[in-house]
């Protein structure tokens, strides 16, 4: 693990390995996704767009940037218009840690082809998706 200071202690298990998205709502996602194509460059699709990168051992990663619509319910219960998405290193330990230390966790941990997601509320309920990913499954 790479630390940018000597002040900052090593930990034993890595837990979050990075951001894995950032997702929003938006009055008119197609809109608005149209705006971002037309001014930014972002070739965004209906799931947003997907930003390929490799870590440092040379594997895919992706992280993802996508549009809501005001009325979804994936963000429950956080009444945010945001909603990040972190990458872990091991959900299944995590998630025994957090429990552990209180956080709470929102619904059940599901697994799917790309990955193990589980969800959490920091204190100010802000949901965290929390993602062990499967980067491959997207290529």
């Amino acid at each position: 693990m790479l630390y940018f200071g000597t002040d900052i202690p090593q930990v034993e298990q890595r837990r979050v390995t990075g951001i894995g998205g950032f997702f929003f709502k938006a009055k008119n996602p197609d809109a608005l996704k149209e705006w971002y194509r037309n001014h930014l460059g972002v070739p965004a699709d209906q799931y947003g767009w997907t930003f390929w990168w490799k870590d440092e051992h040379g594997n895919d990663g992706s992280t993802q940037w996508s549009v809501f619509g005001d009325d979804t319910k994936y963000f429950i219960p956080s009444e945010k218009q945001f909603m990040q998405n972190l990458r872990v290193e091991n959900l299944d330990r995590l998630i025994v840690q957090l429990k552990g230390e209180g956080v709470t966790l929102v619904g059940d941990p599901e697994t799917h082809d790309y990955g193990k997601f589980a969800w959490i509320l920091d204190p100010e309920g802000n949901k965290i998706e929390l993602w062990e990913p499967v980067d491959k499954a997207f290529l």
